[in-house]
């Protein structure tokens, strides 16, 4: 089984380009100095991400992605990423962006947060945006 997975929730949904994607992502990682060992992708709902958002981090509010770490070891990257597929649509929309170049800067933005990369506070927030932007900037599909 690859060290990368992508699921649906309660959607139907197809990622394009897995393979590539999956590279992408690996190449990411080993840039940062980490081994990966387990990533799920999840793609899901708005309102199963709100349930997950509700549950889990008490928060009542509908968002484009929850990333869990779930590593016991430094450097090792084991998570679990939930993407709300009609979250990151929207996204797209208000950002005027392409749909795929929204979905893949939320699936970077998660795996940076397994890398150590914070997003609260001006400058966690902007350091995160140029690492996205870096990252964005090296996929090849």
């Amino acid at each position: 089984m690859p060290a990368i997975c992508f699921f649906e929730e309660d959607i139907k949904y197809t990622l394009k380009n897995k393979a590539a994607i999956r590279k992408w992502i690996k190449d990411t990682v080993v840039a940062e100095g980490f081994k990966l060992s387990e990533l799920n992708y999840i793609f899901c709902s708005d309102a199963y991400l709100l349930r997950i958002n509700q549950e889990y981090l008490d928060h009542d509010t509908y968002t484009d992605i929850i990333t869990f770490d779930n590593s016991e070891q430094e450097k090792v990257i084991v998570g679990d990423i939930f993407i709300s597929v009609e979250r990151t649509r929207e996204n797209a929309k208000k950002f005027d962006v392409p749909e795929p170049t929204e979905l893949h800067r939320v699936m970077i933005h998660g795996a940076l947060h397994l890398l150590g990369y914070k997003d609260k506070g001006a400058a966690s927030k902007k350091l995160m945006t140029q690492m996205e932007d870096k990252y964005l900037a090296k996929i090849s599909l």
